[in-house]
């Protein structure tokens, strides 16, 4: 018994072992002191950097204002945001208080330049409305939290290699700091401070869980130029910063748990909506749906609905999980149709139909086409396999080779393709000559599906063969 347990621990302790080896951080870190000048260089924000800031944001901006996501990526990667974050995380990993205060300053000039810059840009562009891009950053959630968490660990972990790869960048296309800076700009331009509170909030979960990561990671590395400080400002450190991460991601939490709860009424009411409105003199042209209002609105053309139809529909929401929700039909005769929503709605359907029908006739052309290349790759391999076998017997005249149809003879059974080879030989051929023959053509047609007729006169008449062998 005791030798089957020690032999347990050493199979454990050379498992963990190889897996301390293969993901050890410390394998390809770079010296501490390369670490430590590359972090603080990006600190800076001074000369270049802020112009490059500057020129990023306004790429930043015009690609939100355009909804142009290939922009939008490109201002990221030139971005300098990362440099002060990673720093304050950095400096709080290493206790170095000058170099947190110097990180938080730039931090804080960055975000101001990016401010105002995108504010100014949005007050005079010609384009007011806001775009999928600029919406999609004012609700963040605590998915955005993961990201900005797990981006920040991938980053600063890119940072401490030897050898640079493209982590960064990635990082920082991933974590998207500029897109939430420039909409909480637009927010300030348009006076719209709901989207500004959001954008800036996204921004604010970003710096934080970046910094977060990096305090993380330079503990798990403990550089040598990590100071030593009183045990009691230690644990304040600790404690302030992980106030600051439960504070910043609390917010989160609660919008994603309404976001869940939202999409997932959207998706129960479309699928009711699909599910109940099914008739043959009614069409449904529109559904709008309001997760917070718990609210279904339906348009419909065609022959109104009597009221004891609706309410039987209506009846059926809480079998559906819907309980709670209501549901408005629009139709023709209540006069409460809006025209112009009513001729999107008709105009949409019309061009799904389309797209059907054309998706549906482009199949049926590539299956044609198909069909086309076959029936002539048939017909140049039946023109190759009748001039093979006319030079293997000379004797033979009249070699067809092609193809033709085997009809199933049952329901629910396919027609075949067979493959058939007919010559006319002056003189008559062995049953050895017959079988090798067919045994060629099997194998030069590439199928077991064949027809053999070789005609050759047996007394004064000519009498006719058929060998037939199936798959």
């Amino acid at each position: 018994m005791s030798i089957k347990t020690s032999h347990g621990a050493e199979l454990l302790r050379r498992a963990r072992k190889a897996l301390a080896l293969r993901f050890s951080l410390l394998d390809d870190k770079a010296d501490d002191a390369v670490i430590d000048e590359t972090i603080r260089g990006g600190v800076e924000l001074r000369g270049a950097t802020p112009w490059i800031l500057i020129f990023a944001i306004f790429i930043a901006s015009i690609g939100l204002n355009v909804n142009s996501t290939a922009v939008i990526i490109g201002a990221m990667l030139i971005s300098p945001l990362m440099g002060p974050i990673m720093g304050v995380g950095y400096g709080i990993g290493i206790y170095d208080f000058p170099l947190i205060r110097k990180s938080l300053l730039n931090l804080g000039i960055a975000t101001l330049i990016g401010l105002v810059t995108s504010a100014f840009y949005f007050s005079i562009s010609p384009l007011s409305d806001a775009q999928s891009e600029l919406l999609s950053r004012t609700t963040p959630t605590i998915w955005d939290v993961l990201i900005a968490f797990f981006g920040g660990l991938s980053g600063v972990v890119g940072s401490t290699r030897k050898e640079k790869s493209n982590v960064i960048p990635g990082v920082a296309i991933a974590t998207a700091l500029m897109p939430p800076l420039c909409t909480a700009g637009y927010g300030l331009a348009s006076q719209n401070w709901s989207f500004f509170a959001g954008a800036f909030y996204l921004f604010a979960i970003n710096c934080v869980f970046i910094a977060f990561s990096t305090v993380l990671i330079i503990g798990v590395l403990h550089p040598s130029h990590r100071q030593f400080v009183d045990p009691q400002v230690e644990a304040r450190v600790r404690r302030t910063l992980f106030a600051i991460v439960l504070i910043t991601m609390l917010p989160s939490v609660y919008l994603a748990f309404n976001l869940v709860k939202d999409e997932a009424f959207s998706s129960k009411a479309r699928q009711f909506v699909k599910r109940e409105f099914r008739f043959e003199q009614a069409h449904v042209t529109d559904v709008q749906i309001a997760p917070a209002q718990r609210l279904i609105e339906v348009t419909l053309i065609g022959e109104p609905l009597g009221r004891s139809a609706i309410e039987t529909i209506r009846s059926r929401l809480g079998d559906q999980g819907l309980t709670g929700a209501s549901i408005v039909v629009h139709q023709a005769a209540d006069n409460h149709i809006d025209v112009t929503s009513l001729k999107a709605g008709i105009a949409s359907e019309l061009y799904r139909e389309s797209l059907r029908d054309l998706a549906a006739k482009e199949m049926e052309i590539e299956r044609l086409k198909t069909e086309v290349a076959t029936l002539s790759g048939l017909q140049a391999q039946g023109r190759d396999i009748a001039l093979e076998l006319k030079a293997q017997y000379p004797q033979l005249e009249d070699v067809v080779a092609g193809y033709g149809i085997e009809p199933a003879g049952e329901p629910g059974r396919e027609d075949r393709r067979v493959f058939i080879l007919s010559a006319i030989s002056p003189v008559a051929l062995t049953e050895s000559e017959r079988a090798r023959i067919k045994e060629w053509f099997q194998v030069r047609a590439k199928s077991k599906s064949v027809y053999v007729m070789l005609v050759a006169p047996a007394t004064e008449a000519a009498t006719r063969k058929k060998v037939r062998s199936h798959r």
